[in-house]
């Protein structure tokens, strides 16, 4: 369950990036899913986009997606979509605040490493 300061930052990340995907005529099917399921591990976040033709209503259609492969509902504007979900194997976002630690000695030496530069 994301919290309100992660789901403002997603939305940040996901505010330039354009879709990737298209929900047509056809709806959500199970090749949509598998597609958007191998998007969501690549990428961890995805924005997708609902066409007219659909008949779909956005913030449904999320909730429907995110029950589907477990994942998290980030925003819905109009007729795009976003959703998110942490790739445990790798993970490409990385929320403020929860940087992996570093021990004092690392950041000293870091520091002296980079001042003889």
């Amino acid at each position: 369950m994301l919290k309100g300061k992660q789901r403002a930052y997603l939305r940040s990340l996901a505010n330039p990036i354009k879709p990737i995907t298209q929900i047509g005529k056809e709806g959500v099917s199970r090749e949509f899913l598998d597609s958007l399921d191998e998007m969501l591990t690549a990428r961890e976040l995805v924005k997708i986009t609902i066409l007219e033709n659909s008949g779909l209503e956005a913030k449904e259609t999320a909730n429907f997606i995110c029950e589907q492969l477990r994942c998290e509902f980030v925003q819905a504007i109009g007729s795009k979509i976003v959703v998110y979900r942490k790739n445990l194997k790798e993970p490409k976002i990385v929320f403020p605040g929860h940087e992996q630690a570093v021990s004092k000695r690392k950041k000293e030496m870091s520091k002296k490493l980079s001042k003889k530069r």
